[in-house]
């Protein structure tokens, strides 16, 4: 089957966004950041199917570039994530929480929040679902340049795991070798990282303006 299969050209290689009719839905279980919902969804000749995931309202996460010399270097902050029980190297991220805040100035603040900086220069690298089998979460990840040092009297101040977090900037070459190594694990670490390698060697043509649509975000749409 999988050789006889048709040859798809990578100009029509995109998904489609087409929810099917959902005919009922519960939440689960209501959680503190999110919940667990169950829906019954209409999949046409498929019949009806019941489905449950975490319903999530999404997330941005930043690539923070700076210039030294001739190098280039991004900006990790180490996180504990108990469901998987490591210390993870990542990128200053977080949710899409704020009712009717755009997902730049989203990301503006949770840029000041984590690493006491502020960018002035925004724009889309690349948009990817979590784990599109089992929760809805949708996320952005931005590049952000031109940064500067947030003043000391508006740094925010942390509490809880992200007090004392390690932070770092790292060459993103080597960043990038890292993850082809298998040493990085978190997804937005490894596909910001990955995205930008790729888009530097294009001289940043694929970039997106900073209010790009954001069509796979409900949201958004």
């Amino acid at each position: 089957m999988s050789l006889g299969a048709p040859v798809v050209r990578g100009a029509d290689l995109a998904d489609r966004l087409d929810r099917r009719p959902v005919l009922g839905t519960e939440v689960v279980f209501k959680g503190r950041v999110w919940d667990v919902r169950r829906d019954t969804v209409d999949l046409g000749e498929a019949g009806e199917v019941r489905r449950e995931y975490v319903d999530h309202p999404g997330a941005v996460s930043i690539l923070a570039l700076r210039q030294v010399g001739d190098r280039d270097q991004v900006l990790l902050i180490q996180q504990y994530r108990h469901p998987v029980g490591a210390f993870e190297w990542e990128l200053p991220a977080g949710l899409l929480d704020v009712a009717g805040e755009p997902p730049w100035l989203g990301a503006a603040r949770e840029l000041h929040e984590e690493a006491d900086l502020t960018a002035g220069a925004w724009h889309v690298l690349i948009d990817y679902f979590g784990s599109p089998g089992g929760i809805s979460e949708a996320l952005r990840i931005f590049l952000a340049r031109d940064l500067a040092d947030v003043q000391h009297d508006e740094r925010f101040s942390r509490e809880g795991e992200e007090r004392g977090m390690p932070v770092g900037w790292v060459d993103l070459d080597e960043a990038h070798e890292a993850v082809l190594a298998g040493q990085l694990h978190n997804p937005s670490a490894v596909i910001g990282i990955l995205t930008a390698h790729a888009a530097r060697a294009r001289d940043w043509a694929t970039l997106r303006p900073h209010d790009a649509p954001w069509p796979e975000h409900p949201a958004y749409r």
